[in-house]
């Protein structure tokens, strides 16, 4: 979400610099989160480009198995802290779900889906996310790591109809 990171990456102190923010209570607020929902999540210093893994991740929507690269990536970026903005890493991320290193290595070289991602960015700025995860749904949106409740207020607040509603 932040286009203009710098491909070694930016300090979370330099990216949240004069908002307030207490890095280590941002973190310890996420671990907890995800550790009650069993997912896993190590403690970033930095952020990093994501772009090229935007890239990477489009392409390998189209591949066979290519799907298990998103969980990678999170993996990559959220709990070992991996610069994903650098093309050896997200290679080796490709490698490591099965997917061919020189045809990684193509589509990042190339940009080949880099208008793909480019309509993704557009449709997002018209949606109006500002950070992720963003959850969208009948024209309503929350941003952020959010509980259970908001994302069922989301869901009610689109129209869908509540599964007691369904009963017959």
């Amino acid at each position: 979400m932040h286009p203009d990171t710098p491909a070694d990456g930016q300090s979370l102190e330099q990216l949240f610099a004069g908002r307030g923010v207490d890095v280590d209570d941002m973190y310890a607020r996420m671990k907890g989160l995800m550790d009650a929902e069993g997912l896993p999540y190590g403690k970033r210093t930095h952020t990093y480009n994501s772009r090229l893994a935007q890239e990477l991740g489009k392409w390998a929507d189209t591949q066979e198995g290519g799907e298990a690269i998103h969980d990678a990536l999170y993996r990559a970026y959220f709990v070992d802290a991996r610069n994903i903005g650098d093309i050896d890493v997200l290679l080796d991320v490709a490698r490591s779900v099965g997917l061919s290193e020189d045809a990684a290595r193509e589509v990042l070289e190339r940009r080949t889906f880099k208008s793909e991602v480019d309509a993704d960015w557009t449709k997002s700025r018209q949606y109006g996310v500002t950070g992720v995860p963003t959850f969208a749904a009948g024209g309503y949106g929350v941003v952020g790591a959010q509980p259970y409740e908001a994302i069922e207020e989301l869901v009610k607040n689109a129209g869908a109809a509540s599964r007691g509603d369904n009963a017959t």
